[in-house]
């Protein structure tokens, strides 16, 4: 009797699985990243040039990641707003030390202790001192970014080591950048952190319900303290590729950026609630405004249009979310 009910239910399992594949927002944002990029295809002769595609990863590569660290954060219930200003006040660090002769290792090493060190901060006083960490993170974005201000005032930093180019302008092989190398990888070490590990489950079980899962015995203080360090730590691995790109430093590096990380992150199906999201959402959002903002560019758009779209975009990510819910709830 097994043998003859068992082939029945083999099917249904799979058409259900197919059914949630097909409703599920990582392939809504698939299908509208394609239509972007027939798009995009139609609307410049240039844009399906290798070498420019390739040029189009610039525009995503180093939100993208922050933005992965930043899920993370997010779905634990907490955010940071100071990335950007994390960024420049690491730049600064690095320029500071150029300046004096520091070598492209000891550089890269000032820009990840700086965005460590930061995160550090912002996780401190959160944790420990038991801050609304949006609270703080507006303080802290006003506070790295003033200290960029103080140092530089309306001055650049400049003469970087040649080898320091790499980071930013190098290549791997053919169109494929270093940068866009170490978002492939990071992608994948964030996939495999939040999806197959003990501590990715404890993330998410953290974003439903912090007060259970304290009372499990989860040390919801100490992964908030590590999320906002591996938040700090991508800011820094940001400004060393960011830098290295443009070849210089200015007190106003990154300005705006933690906009588009939020952006990018909730894009890619996060819940700014806390609880749910998943990586690959995030990388098909990276693509999303990539995509986005480097066809405006090709059609000569002004980039405080482009700022008025990425300002909408927000808006509607973290509405259409909830209109997605209830449709699937009908």
């Amino acid at each position: 009797m097994s043998d003859a009910t068992s082939p029945r239910h083999i099917p249904d399992r799979l058409q259900s699985n197919a059914a949630r594949l097909l409703k599920s927002w990582e392939v809504l944002l698939l299908g509208v990243a394609i239509l972007i990029f027939i798009a995009n295809s139609f609307a410049s002769p240039y844009f399906l040039n290798a070498w420019n595609l390739s040029d189009a990863t610039f525009n995503f590569t180093e939100k993208a990641m922050i933005a992965f660290a930043m899920a993370l954060l997010i779905i634990s219930g907490e955010i940071d707003l100071s990335v950007a200003s994390i960024i420049a006040l690491a730049s600064t660090a690095m320029g500071a030390a150029a300046q004096v002769g520091a070598g492209t290792t000891e550089l890269v090493l000032i820009g990840l202790v700086v965005g460590l060190a930061a995160g550090a901060f912002n996780g401190v006083l959160v944790t420990v001192m038991g801050l609304p960490s949006i609270v703080v993170t507006i303080g802290t974005m006003s506070l790295f970014r003033g200290i960029s201000y103080i140092i530089l005032g309306d001055g650049a930093y400049r003469g970087y080591p040649s080898d320091f180019a790499f980071f930013g302008q190098g290549y791997v092989w053919w169109v494929f950048s270093f940068e866009f190398l170490l978002f492939a990888v990071l992608a994948v070490i964030y996939y495999v952190v939040l999806h197959r590990t003990n501590f990715g489950r404890t993330i998410y079980t953290i974003g439903n319900n912090a007060t259970a899962a304290s009372f499990s015995g989860i040390r919801v203080a100490r992964v908030k303290f590590i999320l906002f360090l591996l938040t700090g730590l991508m800011a820094g691995v940001a400004a060393i590729c960011l830098t290295s790109r443009l070849g210089s430093t200015r007190p106003s590096i990154g300005f705006g950026w933690e906009l588009e990380v939020v952006t990018m992150v909730v894009l890619g199906g996060v819940s700014i609630l806390g609880g749910s999201g998943t990586i690959p959402g995030v990388v098909i959002a990276a693509f999303v405004m990539g995509l986005v903002t480097f066809g405006l560019g090709l059609l000569n758009v002004p980039g405080i249009v482009m700022s008025i779209f990425i300002g909408a975009m927000l808006i509607g990510v973290i509405a259409l979310p909830r209109l997605w819910d209830m449709w699937r709830r009908s």
